[in-house]
């Protein structure tokens, strides 16, 4: 991880893009009053979103199985569910 402040990068943004894409470096942009950015490539950001998808899902999943530990399930027949497919 890299920080560089904003003159240098406005200077030579062609080599930390670079940097970010051939070497997947995190570069930190340093700016006045902590505005900061983060330049990553656009592999690094599909993969911490694709992260925090499969985080969310998990989530849903334990919630889930806390409901059948606690009982908190409704049953239904597959004829109670075509029919409810049905109206």
């Amino acid at each position: 991880m890299l920080a560089v402040n904003y003159s240098t990068i406005r200077n030579k943004l062609e080599d930390y893009c670079d940097k970010a894409t051939d070497e997947n470096e995190t570069i930190i942009v340093t700016r006045k009053d902590e505005k900061n950015v983060v330049i990553i490539s656009l592999d690094k950001y599909n993969d911490l979103i694709r992260a925090a998808r499969n985080a969310e899902y998990l989530d849903k999943i334990d919630k889930s199985m806390e409901q059948i530990r606690q009982g908190k399930v409704v049953r239904k027949t597959i004829e109670e569910l075509e029919a409810m497919t049905n109206e």
